[in-house]
C-alpha cells in the first residue's frame, strides 16, 4: 500500500467537480480495487434525527443492512462511541451483524463534522487480521477530506 499515492487520488476526486454522491462512489470504487483486502467498501450517515445509520454509496457486494440502528453491530458501535473500531477477527465480537459467510474482518472510521459523528466508512475483508495502522491513518484521511464536503 503507497499511502501517499492513494491520499493524491482520494484528494483528487475530493477536489473534482463531482456531485457527492459520485465523490463517494468513486471513493468506495478505487479503494476496493487498490486494497486487495477491502472486499467491501461503503459510506453510512446518520438517518435524519432517527437514532441510525442509512447506506449511502459502496463497492462490493449489495448487502441488507441497509440501515443500522445505533449500537448495533460495529457501524452502531462507532456511531454510539465516534472511536475507531477494527475487528481482527469478527468471530470474536459478540455483537457483529454478519455480512456474509466470507467476511472475517471490518475496519469502521468515524466521520466527524464540528465534533458530532455524522457518519462513518466501513471495510469488511474477506481475510483475517489484514487491518494495519496504515489502514487507519488512511481511512482517517478519507474520513477528514469526506467531513470537509458533506
Amino acid at each position: 500500500m503507497n499511502i501517499y499515492q492513494l491520499k493524491e487520488y482520494i484528494t483528487s476526486v475530493i477536489e473534482s467537480n463531482k456531485t457527492v454522491s459520485e465523490k463517494l462512489k468513486l471513493i468506495c470504487d478505487f479503494l476496493n480495487r487498490e486494497i486487495e483486502y477491502y472486499d467491501w467498501v461503503g459510506f453510512y450517515f446518520k438517518n435524519g434525527e432517527k437514532k441510525e445509520l442509512k447506506l449511502a454509496e459502496f463497492s462490493g457486494e449489495p448487502t441488507e443492512h441497509i440501515i443500522i440502528p445505533f449500537g448495533k453491530g460495529i457501524c452502531g458501535q462507532v456511531a454510539i462511541s465516534n472511536k475507531n473500531f477494527v475487528v481482527s477477527n469478527v468471530e470474536d465480537q459478540d455483537n457483529y451483524i454478519s455480512c456474509g459467510f466470507n467476511v472475517k474482518s471490518e475496519i469502521v472510521i468515524p466521520i466527524i463534522v464540528n465534533g458530532k459523528n455524522i457518519g462513518q466508512i466501513d471495510i469488511d475483508s474477506h481475510t483475517v487480521n489484514p487491518f494495519s495502522k496504515n489502514d487507519e491513518l488512511l481511512l482517517e484521511f478519507v474520513c477528514e477530506k469526506v467531513a470537509a464536503i458533506v
